[in-house]
């Protein structure tokens, strides 16, 4: 498995690879532009190529971009809904450019919406993203922590999300803080393994492509978004040893999201390849 860490790029390309090469990382995530705001920034072709060289002078492969955190493709205002879908478009246009091969996003809230409806309102959406999508770039759809009317927090959702876009570029993204706090118990060998066996029946092990590698402390099926350090939290040092360990997941990607600092990063960082050094070895 490639395991990463999300970077922030605010003091440029370099120092980001820099961050992410010294904490041991294999793999890396960032934002393309500010996560909190409609805007976008012009794509600089020159500047994604050569983050594209650095990356792999880092041997950090694959590359994610998260998609900006306002994106709600469910909305019934159409500046909302619209506006997320530029702001993927955007991405996934950049991810293009600067050879990343993932765009990972979020799929917005139901609000008072009808769920079927809203449902609907999200297909439409991405099925005129991936309309325009390039080769080698995935857009990934990655689960929430199921609070209030969020979109994607069950497996059995996610899965209809793929059976209803049938696209080869489709994948789905499974962050470990959400599943926990959407109910699903993932800090044991069985309860990994159930999980799994869920997302194999529910989505297919094929479209499962990314994972968020996050700890919390938030109670099981508590609905609540707060990552934590690796194996500080919950879900434990068992839970993500038997993720790094099924034989179904060796072939994936993860990137810690962890909070923090830089130090943090590092901490983080060991912890997971420790874990990942202890199942290659036994």
């Amino acid at each position: 498995m490639r395991v990463g860490l999300h970077v922030h790029v605010a003091g440029g390309h370099v120092k980001a690879v820099e961050h992410a090469k010294a904490v041991g990382a294999t793999a890396m995530q960032v934002f393309s532009s500010n996560p909190r705001t409609y805007r976008t920034t012009p794509i600089d072709t020159g500047a994604l190529e050569a983050f594209a060289k650095l990356r792999r002078d880092a041997n950090l492969d694959p590359c994610a971009i998260h998609t900006p955190y306002l994106i709600n493709f469910a909305s019934a205002d159409p500046k909302i809904s619209q506006g997320s879908l530029r702001l993927l478009q955007h991405d996934l246009a950049t991810a293009a450019r600067g050879g990343m091969r993932f765009v990972n996003t979020h799929l917005g809230s139901y609000g008072t919406r009808d769920r079927e409806e809203g449902f609907a309102a999200i297909c439409r959406s991405l099925e005129a993203a991936l309309a325009d999508i390039e080769p080698g770039v995935f857009l990934v759809l990655e689960n929430s922590a199921g609070a209030g009317n969020l979109a994607g927090g069950t497996l059995e959702e996610l899965g209809a999300f793929v059976r209803a876009l049938p696209h080869p570029q489709l994948g789905i993204c499974l962050d470990t803080a959400h599943a926990w706090a959407s109910g699903y118990e993932i800090d044991s060998k069985a309860g990994v393994d159930r999980f799994i066996e869920q997302a194999s029946n529910q989505i297919g092990i094929d479209r499962l492509l990314m994972f968020h590698f996050n700890d919390t402390q938030v109670p099981l099926g508590a609905s609540r978004d707060r990552h934590w350090h690796i194996g500080e939290g919950n879900i434990g040092f068992e839970g993500f040893r038997a993720l790094l360990a099924h034989p179904e997941l060796r072939d994936k990607t993860a990137i810690l999201e962890t909070p923090g600092t830089d130090e943090d990063d590092f901490r983080n960082m060991q912890t997971i390849l420790a874990i990942l050094s202890a199942v290659l070895s036994s």
